[in-house]
């Protein structure tokens, strides 16, 4: 035996500490997993349509193609006419606006 091994103990090795840290870190995933979805499910927004957009018209364009809307999807701005969509706005300028139903 040497001296080293006669006068310095040797350290006692726990288990316990080593669970400690495995429980924070589960913990630490968990709370981190709740705390993102919270976020995700928040950010996402869903529009409900409009209850009543107005009759049915059908647009006429001067080039021959016909659109169909309804009447509360339809503004002017200037002078001119536009279809306002869900994702994207259309010149209709020109165009003649029939009140008809369609399918």
């Amino acid at each position: 035996m040497t001296r080293t091994e006669l006068y310095h103990p040797k350290p006692k090795h726990s288990f316990i500490k080593g669970l400690f840290i495995l429980i924070i870190m589960c913990l630490v995933v968990t709370v981190g997993f709740f705390v993102f979805r919270y976020y995700y499910q928040n950010t996402i927004k869903i529009e409900a349509p409009l209850e009543n957009p107005g009759p049915k018209v059908v647009i006429q364009l001067p080039n021959g193609q016909k659109v169909y809307t309804y009447e509360k999807f339809i503004f002017k701005k200037d002078g001119k006419t536009y279809y306002k969509g869900e994702r994207n706005t259309i010149d209709l300028t020109g165009g003649t606006v029939d009140y008809e139903e369609w399918k």
